[in-house]
């Protein structure tokens, strides 16, 4: 049998892009090499796309120097991209699938899913809409509001709203009681997230939310056990077991989620089996409500009255210490059987 030629993309313009790399260089791995050869695409901070040499390229970031640029063709009966070397001659390179592990802004909002399907390439994971949808907070809300559903209450807020900062100050303070999070509603899962406990504590956060996205969103808090649960499938979705986050820090933000090692996962937490299995099905039910393909991770908290429902990640990490593998290593699937059943995902759709 001939191999096919498999794409991974990494990095990115998000402010996940050093775990974008982490999460690829485990997938990498992870890949037969035996069916695919695999092209290592590798996208800069500032967006230029070129080719990784190997694994140990993608490791030690020697990558960001690579000399061949990456162009991927948008036209659908092509189906691949070039590759561009320095005195600018180009190779084309047909490509059956791709991979993509790019996290937030670009890579998980529908912008580069919307340009594989443009080129008529499977791709693994979530299409454009659920991709956009997941990646922002507030209308995943809107559509989780639909379900019936429990989750946080919150305030949307948008940044030209800030010129009247008094007045955005107290809809919030009438719709919600301090302490507040305040997320920028398209960053990504922990970047620009803030906790306020009182009216200058909120103003900050609105300020450092409206640095990274325009769109806003106040949530009330919610006291309870962080948990998550991992869901892959097209239209035949199956949910893993419940893991759970214990956070070092107060909150799991973007340190305490990869740079503090006193934070900790448990993959098979005590909790009611009724909670257990209503978090399962919510999973799944949000999945296929915003039109999911292939893998998401769905996180939720546990309270002394239910479940409640946080977000969605519709590229989830796949960092050695991320609950996306490690849901499914519990249920038996061990990495590379995961990863060759994404890349089956892709195809089968």
């Amino acid at each position: 049998m001939s191999k096919q030629n498999l794409a991974v993309i990494f990095g990115g313009q998000s402010s996940e892009h050093e775990i974008s790399c982490m999460s690829a260089s485990n997938i990498i791995q992870c890949i037969d090499a035996q069916r695919y050869n695999i092209v290592l695409v590798g996208i800069t901070k500032e967006g230029h796309w070129v080719e990784a040499a190997d694994l140990n390229a993608v490791q030690d970031g020697s990558w960001r120097q690579s000399k061949t640029s990456i162009v991927l063709s948008p036209d659908a009966t092509r189906k691949g991209l070039y590759r561009m070397s320095e005195d600018e001659k180009a190779q084309f390179v047909h490509l059956d699938v791709i991979f993509p592990v790019l996290h937030g802004l670009y890579g998980e909002d529908g912008t580069v899913q919307g340009l594989f399907k443009l080129a008529g390439i499977p791709f693994v994971g979530c299409g454009l809409f659920a991709s956009a949808a997941g990646m922002d907070k507030l209308y995943t809300k809107i559509i989780v509001d639909t379900l019936g559903i429990r989750q946080a209450k919150y305030v949307p807020v948008y940044k030209e709203e800030l010129l009247k900062m008094d007045e955005v100050v107290a809809r919030v303070e009438s719709a919600l009681e301090y302490p507040v999070f305040v997320k920028p509603s398209r960053a990504g899962s922990s970047k620009g997230v803030n906790k306020a406990a009182n009216r200058e504590q909120l103003k900050n956060a609105l300020v450092e939310a409206a640095d990274n996205d325009r769109k806003i969103l106040v949530e009330e808090t919610i006291i309870g056990r962080e948990v998550e649960c991992a869901v892959l499938g097209n239209l035949d979705v199956k949910a893993s077991g419940v893991g759970e986050i214990l956070s070092a820090d107060e909150f799991y933000d973007f340190d305490a989620k990869y740079y503090n090692s006193e934070s900790k996962t448990l993959v098979d937490p005590p909790m009611p089996e009724n909670m257990r299995e209503q978090i399962r099905e919510d999973a799944v039910k949000i999945f296929m409500a915003l039109d999911g393909r292939g893998l998401s991770r769905v996180d939720f908290f546990l309270t002394e009255s239910g479940v409640v429902f946080n977000e969605i990640n519709t590229l989830p990490g796949f960092t050695a210490i991320s609950m996306y593998p490690m849901l499914w290593e519990a249920q038996g699937i061990p990495k590379k059987e995961l990863v060759q059943k994404l890349i089956d995902l892709a195809f089968e759709r």
